[in-house]
Parts: structure tokens; C-alpha cells; sequence
């Protein structure tokens, strides 16, 4: 009896926390990501041309799954759905992503990391301003969200504006990526595609829980919005690389980070976040953000001996404090959820 019991209750508490498993998985998913691809762009591979076919291969392998794990559960698919998809397609990879990856030429995979931290304000700002989000400024939960929000961009504009001296390596690093060196010339361009990435990220967040409420169907979302958003990519790239030596690329580190980027990440990751948005809501995802930027400056730094700078440092601490200034705020307005769908529970419903 006492095994059962406990098994039970083992059982219970991974049910408890399977989102909060799963999202810390995709974080050291994320993690992994920002290095292999810096290793293949500082090789030669241009990453609109990296965009372009690792969503490809993500909607190669979802397709399957998509097709024959939710045949009963699949909604119709109507052409304003299509549209919708669309268009959640073009925030997600055709402009978040190109602009994202695009900045790892002029920064750094520590200040990418850190700047993905303040999506989660930024959806707040643009869910007010959209009235999605109810804002009760007389409340200690309402100010705590401003001044999370407020916290988080003055955390934006430090890493933005200010670079600041250069941390001493304690030691040469452990592992030393081939390739050309990225210059990392451009601070301020970088900053800005960065910027510009986080808030079409953060429109797409909010289209995510929207239109899943239509199209409660998370690997045929992933697989469609793979193969549009590759669609899109491979347009753009076309029309700004006239090269085609620049589609060519080799069994090397350009294979790899293709192959890990459209399987893991477009692929398992993204369908992992749109089960726990669903499941969870889009806030509960960003939450988990800080998780790959402390495990990406840390590898940065001692094991490939990455410079890196007091204003990023000093900008991601202040964004992350102002993220979880937010995130105590919107615990309020969970809480609220839950009280209201306890009492409007029926055994019927």
C-alpha cells in the first residue's frame, strides 16, 4: 500500500509540475541554440538562409505527427484561420526571427539572452495598451506591475545604451569555436534589431494564445507555422542574398546547428511552449526566461571565455528584477483565474 500510495503521489506531483519541467528543458534547449548557431554564422552561414531551412525541417518533422496524433482533435482549417496563421507566422520567424539571429552578428549570445527577459514586460505594455490586460493601479498587485515593467525597460536601455568596460577573463577559455571571429563591431545596430525582435516576439505571444483558443491543435500549429514562416524567410532571403553559394552547405557545423535548430527548437521546443501557454497562459512561459540567460553567461564566459561587459551585466540583473516584479503582479490575476473557475465549476462542464 505504501508503494502505491507513494507512487501516486509521485505521480501527482509531476502532473503538478510537468509545465514547469518542460519549460526548463526548453530553456537549456535555448541555451545550447545560441551557441551552435553563433558557431555557424562566425563559419560563413547567413542566417536568413539558416531561418529559412530550419523551419523547413521542422515542418518535415512535425508533419507526421501533426497528421496522425491529432486527426480527431484538429479543427477545420477556414481561410481567415489560414490568414490568422499566416500572419502568426510572419511575427514568429519572418520578423522575430531574422531580426534575432541577425543581431548575434553585432552582440553577443550573453546580451541576446539577456534581452529576451523583457518580452514578458513588453507583452504587458502592448496587452494594456490592446485592453487585454485589466490594470488596477490602487492595488499593490497593479503597481507592482508597472513598476516591474518600468524596472525591465530602463534594464533594456542600460544594455541598449551603454556597453561599459570589459570583465577580465580569470582564465583562457575551455573550448575555442573555429572560424572567423565575430567583430561585434556594431553595438548599437545589434541592440536595435535585438529590441526590434523582443517586441514582434511579444505581439506573437499574445496572437499565440488567441488563436490556440481557434486551432486547439499544438503540433499542427508548430508544423504549419513552420512551413509558412520558412516560406516567408526563404522569400526575404532571396531577395536581399543574390548568391547562391550562400544556400550550399556542408556536413559541418552548418548542418548541425540546422538539423538541432528545425528539430529541437522550431520543432519539440515551440510545440512545448504552445502546450504550457495553452495550459498555463503566455505569462507563465516568459517566467522561465532569466533560467538560459544565467546558463548562457556562465558558459560564455568560463568555458568559451566570451567578453563580456559591464552594461550587459548590470542591464540583465535590473531586467530580471523587474521581470519578476511583473510576474508577482500577474500572480495576482492568476490567482483571480482560479478562484473564478472554482466557483463557475460544474460536474457537467
Amino acid at each position: 500500500m505504501a508503494l502505491i500510495t507513494n507512487g501516486r503521489s509521485l505521480g501527482s506531483i509531476y502532473r503538478k509540475f510537468k509545465p514547469h519541467i518542460l519549460m526548463a528543458v526548453a530553456q537549456m534547449g535555448y541555451t545550447f541554440l545560441y551557441f551552435i548557431t553563433e558557431a555557424s554564422f562566425n563559419h560563413g552561414m547567413n542566417p536568413h538562409v539558416y531561418i529559412t531551412y530550419r523551419h523547413i525541417v521542422a515542418g518535415v518533422v512535425m508533419l507526421p505527427f501533426a497528421y496522425f496524433l491529432e486527426r480527431k482533435v484538429r479543427p477545420k482549417l477556414t481561410l481567415a484561420l489560414l490568414l490568422e496563421i499566416f500572419v502568426l507566422s510572419l511575427l514568429g520567424v519572418g520578423l522575430t526571427l531574422n531580426m534575432y539571429f541577425a543581431s548575434l552578428r553585432y552582440t553577443s549570445p550573453t546580451f541576446v539572452a539577456s534581452m529576451v527577459n523583457t518580452i514578458a514586460s513588453m507583452t504587458f505594455v502592448i496587452a494594456v495598451v490592446l485592453r487585454m490586460e485589466v490594470l488596477d493601479l490602487r492595488s499593490r498587485r497593479g503597481m507592482g506591475k508597472v513598476l516591474g515593467t518600468l524596472i525591465s525597460l530602463a534594464g533594456v536601455m542600460t544594455m541598449t545604451l551603454y556597453k561599459g568596460p570589459r570583465m577580465r577573463n580569470l582564465w583562457h577559455p575551455l573550448i575555442h569555436v573555429q572560424g572567423k571571429t565575430a567583430t561585434h563591431d556594431n553595438w548599437l545596430k545589434g541592440s536595435l534589431l535585438t529590441v526590434a525582435s523582443c517586441i514582434t516576439w511579444s505581439i506573437w505571444y499574445i496572437m499565440q494564445a488567441s488563436t490556440l483558443k481557434r486551432y486547439p491543435a499544438q503540433l499542427s500549429l508548430t508544423a504549419w507555422m513552420s512551413f509558412i514562416g520558412g516560406a516567408q524567410s526563404a522569400v526575404f532571403t532571396v531577395i536581399i542574398e543574390h548568391k547562391r553559394a550562400a544556400w550550399t552547405i556542408g556536413f559541418d557545423i552548418d548542418f548541425w546547428s540546422t538539423i538541432y535548430g528545425g528539430v529541437v527548437v522550431s520543432g519539440l521546443i515551440v510545440f512545448i511552449q504552445l502546450w504550457c501557454t495553452e495550459k498555463k497562459g503566455p505569462v507563465f512561459v516568459t517566467m522561465f526566461n532569466p533560467l538560459s540567460t544565467i546558463l548562457v553567461a556562465i558558459l560564455a564566459y568560463f568555458v568559451l571565455g566570451e567578453k563580456l561587459y559591464m552594461g550587459s551585466i548590470l542591464g540583465a540583473v535590473i531586467v530580471i528584477i523587474g521581470l519578476y516584479m511583473l510576474l508577482w503582479g500577474k500572480d495576482g490575476d492568476q490567482q483571480v483565474h482560479n478562484d473564478s473557475q472554482e466557483q463557475t465549476y460544474s460536474p457537467y462542464n
